[in-house]
């Protein structure tokens, strides 16, 4: 018996080509839910998170690459965090001439107030000049942190030191100098007096007018 399938194509409504369109739309639904279950999402998961890793190791051997450049040719090193280059940080150079700056450049500088600047040019005259940094340590009231804080900024020029001619000194020129107890004014006068021309540092010593240890202090406030 033929089987009569003419109502169920009316029913439908479809023509040939219709009916084909409707198939192939199908076959492509059917691909991609068949997609969907064999490749699983762990499996994506996965292999972004291997990727991930490996752009990461990469990073890192640009980086530690950089580093060892900057490192054998001299220059700033640069760190890029995120692709972004920091800039190179130079140590500033000093600035200030501790033998012809005046109070505002020393308030300029950190730690620095107005009267601390005005002790330091009050010492600086005592002495004459500051033959070095160091002396600022000698600055009462100037503390070690404050000192750390400046060394790098200032230096002394030991040219502009005013120099005392030990063989024409009165009591007062000598008395001047910090480094002088009154009494080795004393004996350096009664000394002069006595044998005539003091010819070096190694006279006052010998002659022990002064100890060992002051000989690197006055040294660079005498000629002879």
């Amino acid at each position: 018996m033929k089987l009569n399938i003419e109502p169920i194509r009316n029913w439908f409504g479809y023509t040939r080509r219709e009916r084909r369109s409707t198939f192939i739309l199908m076959i492509i639904a059917f691909l991609i839910l068949g997609l969907r279950y064999t490749v699983p999402e762990k499996n994506l998961e996965i292999k972004d998170l291997s990727d991930s890793i490996l752009y990461n190791e990469e990073r890192k051997a640009a980086a530690s690459l950089k580093e060892e450049k900057s490192k054998t040719s001299g220059r700033p090193e640069y760190v890029a965090p995120n692709n972004a280059y920091r800039k190179p940080v130079y140590q500033k150079r000093p600035v200030v001439n501790l033998n012809s700056c005046d109070t505002s450049q020393l308030i300029s500088l950190p730690g620095i107030g107005p009267v601390l600047s005005v002790r330091i040019i009050k010492y600086r005259n005592l002495l004459g000049g500051f033959a070095s940094v160091d002396q600022l340590k000698e600055v009462y009231g100037l503390s070690a942190e404050t000192f750390e804080l400046i060394q790098g900024r200032v230096y002394a020029d030991s040219s502009d030191v005013n120099k005392i001619n030990i063989n024409e000194a009165t009591y007062k020129d000598l008395s001047r100098l910090p480094y002088f107890e009154k009494y080795e004014v004393t004996a350096i006068l009664k000394y002069r007096e006595l044998n005539g021309r003091i010819n070096g540092i190694n006279n006052l010593t010998d002659n022990k007018l002064i100890p060992v240890e002051k000989v690197s202090k006055v040294r660079p406030y005498l000629i002879f």
